[in-house]
């Protein structure tokens, strides 16, 4: 029960931080990733909130690591590289970039500066071309399969493409609110509808949790 991608109140999440923090828990999860939509205009703000919250929760009130996390949303390809080194100069432990999902006008050539920049994770992104498939593999960057309607449409041509070419997968939430939580029963029928067998699947939680343990070591 690991999931790196989802919101709050502070961008268009419904719930407060602490509630969402609150009722993942209650839903079984283990490490719940914070990352609300940011750009140049908001980036400090959610970020330092995030970090003020779970500086509270971590190691104090229950048996979960909470990660504060951004999600890169709607920044043209030419600044990309621009906000992830301010976010990298903020320590910011978490780096997502929302990419060209099919149900958005996410611009072209989004994917691909997310994966130049290295990111941890390009959420959601929807009909990405072999080459950045490719280039995302050589550079560690972990491509999402999503968990959210609309943004799942793409999910078994994502799975696809990174199972051939030995791109790491995440399978997160994007949730919104506490309903849109995933449970292990239900990540494993969206799996399993992307096309991927029992041992690719496993291969997905493995890596899942080598990605945490390396974020991990920018959080504490």
């Amino acid at each position: 029960m690991i999931d790196f991608h989802s919101h709050t109140f502070l961008s268009d999440g419904g719930l407060s931080p602490a509630e969402h923090i609150r009722r993942a828990y209650m839903s079984g999860y283990k490490t719940l990733g914070i990352t609300d939509h940011v750009d140049f205009s908001n980036i400090e703000f959610v970020y330092t909130s995030l970090k003020k919250m779970t500086d509270e929760m971590n190691n104090r009130y229950y048996d979960m690591i909470v990660i504060p996390g951004i999600e890169i949303t709607h920044v043209t390809p030419n600044k990309i590289e621009k906000i992830v080194t301010i976010a990298r100069d903020y320590k910011i432990p978490l780096i997502i970039v929302h990419g060209e999902s099919p149900v958005e006008p996410v611009e072209k050539g989004t994917n691909r500066a997310a994966i130049e920049s290295c990111v941890d994770i390009l959420a959601h992104p929807g009909f990405i071309g072999s080459e950045d498939v490719k280039k995302a593999q050589q550079l560690g960057v972990t491509l999402e399969i999503s968990g959210r309607k609309g943004h799942g449409i793409t999910n078994g041509y994502v799975a696809k493409l990174s199972l051939d070419d030995g791109c790491n997968l995440v399978l997160n939430s994007d949730a919104h609110i506490h309903t849109d939580f995933l449970n292990k029963e239900y990540s494993d029928k969206i799996l399993r509808g992307c096309g991927m067998n029992e041992k690719q699947i496993k291969d997905l939680y493995l890596s899942t949790d080598n990605l945490l343990q390396k974020i991990l070591l920018r959080v504490f």
